[in-house]
């Protein structure tokens, strides 16, 4: 190994570690809200890259055709669920009204539009926010199925539901996509040379747009009420219920975030890498090993160790390419050995 090539892996590294730093952050997002580790984060990377590859090779994009049904679904648990708590009368205008028009019209407005419209030849930016159209409210759908009527529940029932939902949601990607990958288009062509090193513009656009949305998530945190209210219910479930936040809003809010940062990944990886259903997986895993070096707590500490894994991949993949995946995995043993060591320990409440 010589200079040269050292440059090329610490960019290749790097920019991976920002795709991971994404993952992380998400996964974090929802842990603290939540207190879900969200194991499906990897399939929403699959089905963002996969819908955009079915808009630019003029496909019809399937994942709609699952939005509709899950839409479905939520609209009749939000009706059986109301009717049981007698919150509404049978047939209310209001249970009908906002739970159709979230649950039901919007699905069925997406089926027109992704019907209507030349997707292939708009610019890419309108394409890409149309697959977040479709992967966010199924974030928000995931979990009023799944996840919101056990809120209340430990966090081994809480990890349990989400295996279930990983390997549901494996299953219908398998269904929706088929077993084939895809690759979409770059953004940009453009490179440029620094000595011995070639700067791929794809490289720096990946950089650039993961470090702009750690930045947006950082003043939304910070700046907005909102997201104060989201960090007051990672503090204190409870506390922030009874000052009057809305935590079932809160969760919902969380996985929507998540559910667009994990198909933004997957977006930033598509021209680089061919993408199936199931490879959002393994790139989530490695954003949870950056997670868990920030305790699946702090957001600078997760984006360091998303950097930390993608340089640790990069180099590994040069001096033992078999064992790799070995390699990166294996950085979390001696994180959770260290936080144990370091944190006092408590019983499962």
């Amino acid at each position: 190994m010589d200079l040269s090539i050292a440059a090329i892996l610490a960019q290749d590294g790097i920019t991976n570690g920002a795709v991971y730093a994404l993952l992380a952050m998400a996964l974090v997002l929802v842990f603290s809200v939540t207190r879900v580790i969200f194991l499906p984060q990897g399939e929403f990377v699959g089905f963002g890259a996969l819908t955009l590859a079915a808009l630019q090779t003029e496909q019809f994009p399937r994942l709609v055709g699952l939005l509709l049904a899950m839409g479905i679904a939520t609209f009749l648990m939000e009706w059986v669920t109301a009717l049981r708590e007698r919150r509404y009368k049978p047939l209310s205008p209001r249970l009908l009204g906002w739970s159709a028009a979230e649950n039901l019209l919007y699905p069925l407005l997406v089926w027109a539009l992704a019907s209507a419209l030349p997707w292939h030849t708009l610019p890419m930016v309108f394409q890409i926010m149309f697959v977040l159209g479709i992967t966010v409210p199924l974030g928000l759908m995931i979990y009023r199925l799944a996840y919101q009527p056990v809120a209340e529940a430990s966090v081994l029932v809480l990890l349990i539901v989400s295996v279930a939902v990983h390997f549901a949601l494996l299953s219908l990607g398998l269904l929706v996509f088929g077993p084939e990958g895809s690759r979409t288009l770059p953004f940009t062509e453009w490179s440029t040379s620094v000595g011995a090193l070639l700067i791929s513009g794809q490289s720096a656009l990946v950089i650039l747009v993961s470090l702009s949305l750690i930045a947006l998530l950082y003043l939304f945190f910070d700046r907005t009420l909102l997201g104060k209210a989201l960090r007051a219910t990672a503090v204190n479930r409870n506390g922030a219920r009874l000052v009057g936040i809305g935590t079932n809003q809160a969760g919902r809010l969380a996985f929507g975030l998540s559910a667009g940062l994990g198909s933004l990944a997957g977006v930033l990886i598509g021209p680089m890498n061919t993408v199936q259903y199931d490879t959002g997986f393994v790139v989530a895993l490695k954003g949870f090993v950056a997670a868990i070096i920030g305790g699946l707590a702090s957001y600078p500490l997760a984006a360091v160790g998303a950097v930390m894994v993608g340089l640790l991949e990069s180099y590994s993949s040069f001096w033992a390419s078999d064992y790799k995946e070995v390699i990166v995995f294996t950085l979390i043993l001696p994180v959770l050995a260290w936080r144990s060591w370091r944190s006092p320990h408590s019983d499962e409440e």
